[in-house]
């Protein structure tokens, strides 16, 4: 396809625009543009579907085009002239109008002749070209998943993004005239190293940080905790632990008593680990602890572990009276000046009013944000790139809403509406779905993406195209976990965090209407039973399609009598030893996905798990700290199920004990994710005969001390990922038989000591990664045919290893960091 092509459309279209306003305005040329109309509008999408068609023409149809293209140009040509020929010159017009009769002439003889054979061939083309980019759609979600695509792809380019607009905001925050902050950073450092002249030292005493939601309280807290003064002062110990308005206070006292006394908070999420916590009283003295997001004095008073030495920073909404928090700094809300900085750095990319553009709208709709930053971030980020009619709405909308009252915190939601009336239906509506689950703790990637597939009916490539979007106007947070390693990892060490403001905001707007009627049902904290009026009107259907519940332990007769025939995705977060699955998931005919999470400290028995039985449309299952119980043979098989994540779940007797059929109790399973699973020291052979599944992960579990031998009878397996497995000592030899297989994950085995000898029958093999595999001490010679493979991911050490591939490959290996943690677990 030439150059001429892309632009005959361009001149098309503008010639058309032309030509509407010549047969409104000319009375000597009006049939002629009326006629050429009818041909221009036939010949668009014509034109456009050669562009489309990406596919070189012959010479002799090229040639064709061109002289079309020139038939074009001359036609603009003449329009603007007919447009700009004074009415008074009767003789000029006269001629402009003969030209005019000629082009109809020239454009007729065109669309009667050429391009009927052009339509034919060229609607040819484009079917070949959907093709192509449908394929390669497919191969860049998969190139994703593995990730393979140089840089992480446009997900990785989203969360680069978020990265730079994190280390900008550090960089800033003196430079664009942040006095609140920067006031706010030396009155809270002064409060918490008063002691350095020569008082006692182990002091136990609370100062605070408060101020309205959105404001930058966090941003603050976190500034103090990266600071070298601060934590030159406190010797590094620094510790920063949310709280949030639903917290198991026992678990956050032990977690606390853990910090200070310098044992990790590893065992609040492993129950196996029992940690032996010395007596806190010995501690070093001159620790600071940062209490980010608490609500309630009562919650406060029972953190308020009194240690000597221990500084504590309490971070809310409110202010806490002086017997609690002995000092505390009022956040204030920006300067007219650092508002619009931080507006015109999200909405244009620079920090001031660019040239030419129309000042006093963009000052009237900074205005109407009101000083808050994290609405002047978001409207700005939803504002970007529009029209300046779309900027007058914007500003007429902000100003008309009207709060309930002067409060800043109704302001705020109030002013937040626009970013998301601003979005389509379906990214609204994603967005909305946030809301479904708790403040303050990361969604993997994982539940976010089954929802939105199987709630709103795209597919993986859109669903990740809504949460780009999403990141781009700054409604949500893509966050890389510390586990990721580097940018060589895949979309699934990709979290999702949300400002508890954000989250407000959706609980907000999904609240509207009666509880009946809402396309959600959520409880926006955790609660000891269900809510009130949900209970009040139990005698009517619930048309939810999403419920999502927050309490501690259930027992069978605290659930309502609910019914829900229209609900896809139940949410289930608790935190109990126990739990008692809602009887009216049996009301779920639709229900397609299922999240189970529990937040306490040990794995919780499933009981009234006969409901299972009826969930015959489930396609997704989440269990997240579970004891999973014995499946027996005559479990009714889930026919629809194709993806099963179990993640911090005890699955010891439900395997070890169980001769389950499992191609026949999930005939359609297509991904199976076991993370840090207890007790799982092998896996179930009949997992081998599960011919649907394309994407087995086992990781962190460090009892698998072997695979089954027959793996390689899984001829759809494209991902295969066994990390962190530390007593994994080999792979078994069928690996080599899996002919789809695109990436292995190896990375953390620290006693594998060779990939298998008949690796190379991995025809497709585009990836691998082992990284922290000390142990590893030669690639099979088989390697040498890996033909598709693009990336080895490992350490300076092995790559020597690689270093006959390479010969052909340069470039192959690239070596990691070392930046494995287990941080994240604390979310």
């Amino acid at each position: 396809m030439a150059v001429t092509d892309l632009f005959a459309g361009e001149i098309a279209a503008e010639l058309l625009k032309h030509l509407i306003t010549i047969a409104r305005k000319s009375t000597s040329c009006r049939s002629s543009a009326e006629q050429l109309i009818h041909y221009i509008r036939d010949l668009l999408p014509i034109i456009q579907e050669i562009k489309l068609s990406g596919t070189e023409l012959p010479q002799h149809r090229q040639r064709q085009l061109d002289n079309f293209s020139e038939i074009l140009s001359g036609g603009l040509e003449l329009a603007n002239k007919v447009l700009n020929s004074p009415r008074w010159n009767v003789y000029r017009n006269i001629c402009l109008a003969r030209r005019m009769e000629k082009l109809e002439r020239n454009v007729s003889r065109f669309m009667k002749g050429p391009i009927q054979a052009h339509v034919l061939a060229d609607v040819h083309h484009v079917r070949v070209g959907m093709d192509e980019r449908l394929d390669r759609l497919e191969w860049k979600l998969g190139s994703m998943k593995i990730g393979v695509e140089e840089g992480g792809g446009w997900l990785g380019a989203a969360v680069k993004r978020v990265e730079d607009e994190e280390r900008w905001c550090e960089d800033n925050l003196v430079n664009l005239g942040f006095t609140g902050l920067e006031l706010g950073k030396m009155k809270v450092k002064e409060m918490l190293m008063a002691d350095k002249k020569g008082l006692n030292l182990n002091t136990f005493s609370v100062v605070g940080i408060h101020g309205i939601g959105g404001i930058g309280k966090t941003t603050l807290a976190r500034e103090i905790c990266k600071d070298h003064e601060i934590r030159s002062h406190f010797n590094d110990k620094v510790h920063f632990l949310t709280i949030s308005q639903s917290p198991n206070v026992e678990q956050l006292r032990s977690k606390i008593r853990g910090m200070v006394s310098g044992n990790t908070t590893v065992g609040d999420r492993f129950p196996q680990i029992k940690l032996g916590f010395e007596d806190v009283e010995s501690s070093s003295p001159q620790s600071l602890l940062v209490l980010d997001d608490v609500w309630t004095l009562s919650v406060l008073e029972q953190l308020l572990i009194k240690i000597p030495g221990l500084k504590i920073l309490v971070v809310s909404r409110i202010k806490f009276p002086p017997s609690v928090v002995e000092n505390s700094y009022e956040l204030d809300l920006l300067t007219e000046n650092e508002a619009l900085s931080l507006f015109c750095h999200f909405a244009f990319g620079q920090t001031s009013i660019p040239i030419g553009a129309d000042e006093a709208l963009i000052k009237e709709v900074v205005d109407e944000c009101k000083r808050l930053p994290l609405a002047l971030k978001v409207i700005g980020a939803s504002l970007k790139g529009q029209s300046e009619m779309f900027w007058t709405s914007a500003k007429n909308r902000l100003s008309r809403s009207q709060p309930l009252c002067e409060s800043h915190e109704v302001q705020l939601l109030e002013r937040m509406k626009l970013s998301i009336d601003n979005l389509s239906d379906k990214e609204k509506e994603c967005f909305l779905d946030l809301g479904a689950f708790p403040e303050d703790k990361r969604i993997p990637l994982d539940i976010l993406i089954n929802m939105w597939v199987e709630l709103r009916d795209i597919d993986e490539q859109e669903a990740f195209a809504v949460l780009v979007q999403l990141s781009d106007k700054n409604l949500l947070t893509l966050v890389k976990d510390a586990r990721a390693g580097d940018k060589f990892s895949s979309y699934y060490e990709i979290s999702v965090y949300q400002h508890d403001v954000l989250r407000d905001l959706a609980i907000h707007l999904s609240n509207a209407g009666g509880v009946n009627q809402r396309k959600r049902l959520l409880m926006p904290r955790r609660e000891a039973a269900l809510p009130k009026d949900w209970e009040r009107h139990a005698d009517e259907p619930f048309n939810a399609q999403v419920i999502s519940i927050h309490t501690g332990e259930m027992s069978e007769m605290e659930w309502l009598q609910m019914n829900c025939p229209k609900t896809e995705v139940l949410v289930l977060n608790f935190s109990s030893n126990t739990y008692f699955l809602p009887p009216f998931i049996k009301t779920m005919p639709k229900l397609r996905a299922l999240i189970l999470i529990n937040y306490s400290n040990t794995n919780a028995f499933l009981k009234n798990a006969s409901v299972f039985s009826s969930l015959t449309n489930l396609r997704s299952l989440w269990f997240e700290k579970i004891a999973l119980p014995l499946l027996p043979h005559t479990t009714t098989p889930l026919e629809n199920l194709q993806k099963v994540s179990l993640v911090l779940c005890d699955i010891s007797k439900s395997i070890h004990h169980s001769h389950a059929d499992l191609p026949h109790l999930f005939p359609r399973l297509a991904e199976l994710t076991l993370d840090h699973c207890i007790n799982l020291s092998e896996l179930p052979s009949s997992i081998c005969l599960i011919q649907t599944l394309t994407s087995l992960s086992v990781t962190n579990c460090d009892s698998l001390e072997e695979l089954p031998e027959n793996l390689g009878r899984l001829g759809s397996l494209q991902i295969l990922r066994l990390s962190a497995c530390p007593n994994l000592k080999k792979l078994p030899p069928g690996v080599g038989n899996l002919g789809r297989l695109k990436y292995i994950d190896v990375s953390q085995c620290v006693n594998l000591g060779s990939l298998p000898e008949g690796i190379g029958g991995c025809a497709r093999l585009e990836k691998i990664d082992m990284r922290e595999c000390p142990q590893m001490k030669r690639v099979p010679g088989s390697a040498l045919g890996l033909a598709s493979l693009r990336r080895v991911i490992c350490d300076e050490e092995v790559s020597w290893l690689w270093k006959d591939v390479e010969k052909s490959r340069p470039g192959l290996c690239q070596v990691a960091r070392e930046c494995f943690t287990l941080d994240w677990l604390d979310e």
